[in-house]
């Protein structure tokens, strides 16, 4: 179908031009609040949730982002945009996409990026509501092209996927796009009822798509709505990243509102079909969601993911802004089907003063373990032998006050087998404590590596066995950091600790 006549050119810039001109008035007045990220990727002001278009084009990484430019509330989505030379600093550049057509009336929704013999091309979801009260939408697949990496083009012939098939219904949405020997293919999420699924369509051109059929879906208890779907391939198998809407809690999985998991299987690019046994958690903490990945010019498999979470209290939102990503993190899948997630190594450049501690004994009750150690942006690294701890539980408190009533803790039980995610007392915002399985022997060593950033915590366990992402909002004099016991003592053979730069100043 072609479309209806696309804005002029002046006009479409016009539009960009006045997004872009509201966050420029609001980010000198975000930039006051002391929760601001100092090493995550943001917007400049107001608010932001997934990650779209991760992709390292002409030798730069490229992220862009869903963007409401008027209001740290949700609203019409446009797509923010940052670059960087090497994951770690990031440079704003200007919105990539309004809304300004029919098909896209209500908001540039998720999307994906490839490089298309040297042009940089978005594919999105054109979404227009026809009852935004009961959540009636219809969404359609678009593209726009760029030779330069920050000014984009809407296609004549969008969208390039007008409607949704039968197997699916007008939440339609989230294309991502990988080439495979000589096709383009698309994983795009739907439902049917309260079945989410996961459609495939493939192209020569990007323009013209040809619907294979349904890859994979919801058995009934999986969710109603599979979100941001991303398939690739990793150590021989295809792994399909997927975001659940409405999966009920399992004892301690899916407690988050919505939640994003991983299946390791086998694509059948013929007839569409995706066989899979695993379906797992990527992230155990609170805030982690829509996660996008992309393989760069290492060949590594690198994901982002949006480091907030639906229906959450957001006390940043006052003060001008909303919404940040994770740190990047390198996929990698284990001989026993698991995936897991690193900080990419990249991240070490942020790395400035350092603290090492080796040999510690944590005795129960002991406090200024770590010798008064003071930070709102830090990685540690922390290693406790379980041979040498008779404690219960050990751990770590993070954002600690003097007095006391504020802290945040990451911990081990022993007894459970569990490490445990509490942010009970972290100051402002949604309390809660998460759970997550890690089984250790007497002959292991526990490992922590956390990034600790103003209001965001990142946890890695045992080189990403189980990791957890959470948003905390404590005071601005909460900066104490601590080792703790209960129930008896434990040893560290070794802490280290960075203080991290701030790429934003």
């Amino acid at each position: 179908m072609e479309s209806s006549t696309l804005k002029t050119k002046e006009g479409y810039q016009e539009l960009l031009n006045k997004a872009d001109e509201a966050v420029a008035k609001a980010k000198d007045e975000a930039a006051k609040d002391p929760h601001r990220l100092g090493y995550h990727i943001m917007a400049p002001a107001n608010w932001i949730n997934d990650p779209n278009g991760v992709v390292q084009w002409n030798g730069e990484y490229h992220v862009f982002y869903q963007h409401h430019p008027y209001s740290s509330e949700w609203g019409p989505m446009h797509w923010g945009h940052v670059k960087s030379k090497d994951l770690v600093y990031w440079e704003h550049l200007p919105i990539a996409l309004a809304p300004s057509e029919e098909y896209d009336r209500d908001g540039c929704f998720s999307g994906s990026a490839v490089d298309d013999d040297g042009t940089l091309t978005l594919i999105y979801t054109g979404h227009i509501f026809l009852d935004q009260k009961n959540d009636i939408v219809e969404q359609s697949q678009c593209i726009a092209t760029s030779t330069d990496g920050i000014h984009f083009t809407k296609h004549t012939s969008n969208p390039v996927i007008e409607k949704h098939p039968e197997e699916g219904s007008g939440h339609f949405r989230d294309p991502k796009v990988w080439k495979h020997e000589d096709h383009w293919y698309m994983v795009v999420g739907t439902r049917k009822g309260d079945t989410g699924k996961v459609v495939l369509y493939k192209s020569k051109d990007l323009r013209k798509w040809d619907y294979v059929g349904v890859m994979a879906e919801s058995n009934g208890d999986k969710g109603y709505m599979w979100e941001c779907p991303d398939l690739f391939h990793l150590c021989g198998k295809q792994v399909l990243v997927a975001s659940p809407q409405g999966i009920e809690a399992q004892g301690d999985s899916y407690q988050n509102v919505h939640n994003s998991v991983y299946m390791v299987g086998k694509l059948n690019y013929e007839t569409g079909e995706y066989t899979y046994k695993s379906f797992e958690e990527l992230d155990r903490g609170f805030d982690f969601y829509a996660p996008q990945t992309f393989e760069d010019e290492k060949g590594r498999r690198i994901l982002i993911g949006w480091m907030d979470m639906w229906e959450s209290t957001m006390p940043t939102q006052k003060k001008g802004w909303s919404g940040a990503m994770t740190i990047p993190r390198e996929l990698t899948l284990l001989d026993n089907g698991r995936v897991i997630m690193t900080p990419v190594s990249e991240l070490q450049e942020l790395r400035t003063s350092h603290k090492q501690f080796n040999d510690l004994l944590i005795a129960e009750g002991a406090s200024n373990v770590l010798d008064g150690l003071k930070g709102e942006s830090l990685e540690l690294v922390i290693e406790l032998p379980i041979s040498e701890f008779s404690a219960e539980e050990v751990g770590l408190k993070l954002r600690c006050s003097e007095d006391g009533k504020q802290e945040t803790l990451v911990y081990y039980d022993k007894e459970e087998e569990k490490l445990v995610f509490d942010r009970e007392r972290s100051g402002e915002g949604d309390g809660g404590v998460r759970h997550a399985k890690l089984h250790l022997s007497a002959e292991d060593t526990l490992k922590l590596h956390v990034f600790l950033d103003h209001s965001s915590v990142e946890v890695f366990a045992n080189d990403g066995e189980v990791v957890m992402s959470a948003r905390i909002y404590p005071g601005k004099h909460s900066l104490g950091i601590d080792l703790f016991t209960k129930g008896g003592s434990a040893k560290a053979s070794s802490v280290d600790v960075w203080g991290l730069k701030d790429i934003w100043k």
